[in-house]
């Protein structure tokens, strides 16, 4: 009987298996730095100058394409959005604005269309369909069962001047984003994925304009996350409510006074007093807690002093129907803690805080 091969010894494994270390030198990274940034700033402007090529070429093929887009979406149909590839995963996010903007939309596979998804059209759709080449096999397969069934159709493509594609003789209407790919400069698709994805930005966009898509209707579709909280009423976050934990004090008391009435209200007092008109109520000033820190610090006798005397007047207020994104704005220009909320008589509806902001984690805590 033969002798079996000795196995290796466990010393031997271990070397086999050992990493092969790779000494890094960063006097060799450094010298990369320059050439790599060259080439991102050639790539990032070629894409760039695609983008510009694509604006200057609009014309009527577009606002074409808008009309069907709208039309679509008041005849309760769904746009549908198909590519292959790269194609695709831009499709997707077209769609997905197309969406966010109240235009039902759907993405297709173009290959998975003829196994069962077909079923997804119906005569009131609109269906866009991305082939850099204008001669993908799948999406033209799609094309021409979709254009047999009178499916109106959008395609995105290159586009040549002296032949139509297969594409482009399916289609209603054709985008072209021109030939704008350099394989000299990369072999990847970067610069037709990014003249596609700004083409059908515009479109998505263009079509809710043509609809009077408003921001109250693209705030009642996107409720999470930091672009939902920028688009809620501020009324909403406000910790601060006249009525409910903060009482408005006359203009005409004495800063002791003021801050007596303010304290016997039973409630938490923001870092300011709301001042308003002893007749109207309407808010004529704010008196913050710096300014009762500054007055201690000068001269006590002010205390017995009217209010108004010392008070900011006409401070910089938001009205009660503003926005988070509009509160945000005006603490990081004015960089002032509170601010008043009035109502469109100018009465004092509450106080911003800023760490009402700072809690969203919309403004960063100084």
């Amino acid at each position: 009987m033969a002798s079996r091969p000795e196995s290796p010894t466990g010393s031997t494994l271990k070397a086999r298996r050992a990493p092969i270390q790779v000494e890094v030198r960063r006097a060799d990274l450094s010298a990369n730095q320059p050439r790599e940034a060259a080439f991102a700033r050639r790539l990032l402007e070629a894409e760039a100058t695609a983008i510009r090529a694509v604006s200057d070429a609009l014309g009527p093929a577009f606002h074409t394409a808008v009309g069907l887009v709208v039309g679509c979406a008041d005849a309760d149909g769904n746009v549908l959005v198909s590519g292959l590839g790269k194609s695709g995963l831009i499709g997707q996010k077209i769609s997905a604005t197309l969406s966010s903007l109240a235009i039902p939309s759907h993405f297709v596979h173009p290959a998975e269309a003829a196994h069962g998804d077909l079923g997804r059209f119906r005569p009131a759709d609109v269906c866009i369909l991305l082939s850099y080449s204008g001669e993908t096999t799948e999406v033209i397969n799609l094309a021409a069962m979709l254009r047999q069934d009178r499916i109106r159709l959008i395609g995105i493509c290159r586009g040549t001047p002296d032949r139509s594609s297969h594409l482009e003789k399916l289609c209603d209407v054709t985008l072209t984003i021109g030939d704008c790919d350099d394989p000299a400069l990369t072999p990847a698709p970067t610069c037709s994925t990014t003249a596609t994805l700004a083409l059908g930005d515009a479109l998505a966009l263009c079509a809710a304009r043509r609809r009077n898509f408003t921001e109250d209707d693209f705030a009642k579709r996107h409720p999470g996350g930091t672009l939902g909280e920028m688009l809620r009423p501020v009324t909403d976050i406000l910790r601060f409510v006249v009525g409910r934990n903060i009482v408005p004090v006359r203009d005409n008391l004495s800063v002791r006074d003021a801050l007596a009435t303010a304290d016997n209200s039973g409630v938490r007092r923001p870092g300011a007093l709301l001042l308003t008109d002893p007749r109207a109520g309407t808010l004529t000033g704010i008196f913050t807690d710096a300014d009762l820190r500054r007055l201690i610090e000068r001269d006590l006798s002010d205390l017995d002093r009217p209010i108004r005397d010392l008070m900011t007047r006409a401070p910089q207020v938001l009205p009660s129907s503003a926005l988070v994104r509009d509160a945000v704005q005006l603490v990081r220009e004015s960089r002032r803690d509170e601010i008043p909320v009035v109502d469109e008589s100018g009465r004092p509806v509450g106080v911003l805080d800023v760490q009402d902001l700072v809690a969203l984690r919309l403004v960063q805590s100084d």
